[in-house]
């Protein structure tokens, strides 16, 4: 059998092949950061897009063996709750697009059992600083312990609402949100980048799933903040942070297709009456192309 480490290589390896993952430091970290440190006991409950595809929802592995972890699945944190570690070619692409460098101060909001936590806190390095937060209080416990020996990582139970003053380079959103919240925008240094999924919540997955589009929102500098669509993605419901009129508003706005919301180039923050500019407007923000 393949030795572990050469195993994780290769499952970083691949994901920078089959993702274009552009950063080293991201390739390494995915190939020295045990996945299986920062899941429950296996075997484990785990999810792939070829599952969709044959209608089965999930599956088991066949044993505890951390090298049934070393692929592009999503396995089950807690599948009755619909809740996984996402799939590391989707996120893994999300922290790419956060270009982070050694020294970073990274926001992560929604961390879970700390992998991607884990993996973003190697890329920047003992230098750097990340704040997770986790609204559910067992796993924030969990986290914490399994970041311990990593003390530039400080795991905070709560939503993320208020991030005590706190400045990052990079923020990654790892729920589905109806927008974006002040305190996030605030934090973001001139040059900062988000990464944030806009989701809206359908009947037809359950309460706690929502389908949509993640943006990169970048800091051009004080004044302005650019937007772009990166993909679109199912994914887990932010925690007493979601809007229900905003996910009427989104649903609707979605509908549109891609000719619209691949318009969109920038999220204003000023007071302004909606135009045919902006794709959706609301009171304390605005997704717009011009």
């Amino acid at each position: 059998m393949m030795d572990l480490a050469l195993r994780r290589r290769f499952y970083a390896e691949e994901l920078e092949a089959v993702c274009r993952l552009r950063s080293p430091a991201l390739v390494d970290a995915f190939a020295a950061v045990p996945r299986e440190h920062f899941l429950r006991p296996g075997p484990w409950v785990v999810l792939a897009d070829a599952d969709f595809a044959a209608g089965i929802r999930t599956r088991t592995t066949v044993d505890a063996d951390p090298a049934r972890v070393c692929h592009n699945i999503a396995v089950g944190i807690n599948p009755a709750r619909q809740l996984f570690n996402g799939q590391p070619g989707t996120i893994g692409v999300w922290i790419d697009t956060l270009d982070l460098a050694p020294g970073a101060r990274v926001l992560h909001v929604g961390c879970g059992l700390g992998y991607y936590t884990a993996v973003m806190a190697h890329c920047v390095g003992p230098t750097g600083r990340v704040v997770a937060f986790e609204v559910d209080e067992t796993l924030a416990s969990e986290a914490r312990q399994n970041l311990a020996s990593m003390p530039w990582v400080s795991v905070q139970h709560g939503d993320a609402s208020q991030v005590a003053g706190e400045i990052f380079d990079a923020i990654l959103i790892n729920a589905g949100m109806t927008h974006p919240l002040d305190a996030w925008l605030d934090a973001l240094v001139p040059g900062g980048r988000m990464i944030l999924p806009l989701t809206a919540a359908l009947a037809a997955m359950g309460p706690t799933l929502g389908k949509g589009l993640v943006l990169v929102i970048t800091r051009e500098d004080q004044a302005s903040l650019s937007a772009r669509v990166l993909s679109f993605v199912a994914i887990y419901s932010a925690v007493g942070l979601r809007d229900d009129d905003l996910n009427d508003r989104l649903g609707k706005a979605m509908l549109g297709g891609p000719q619209q919301w691949q318009t969109i180039a920038r999220l204003r923050r000023d007071r302004h009456e909606a135009s045919a500019s902006c794709w959706l407007h609301a009171e304390t923000f605005c997704l717009a192309s011009a």
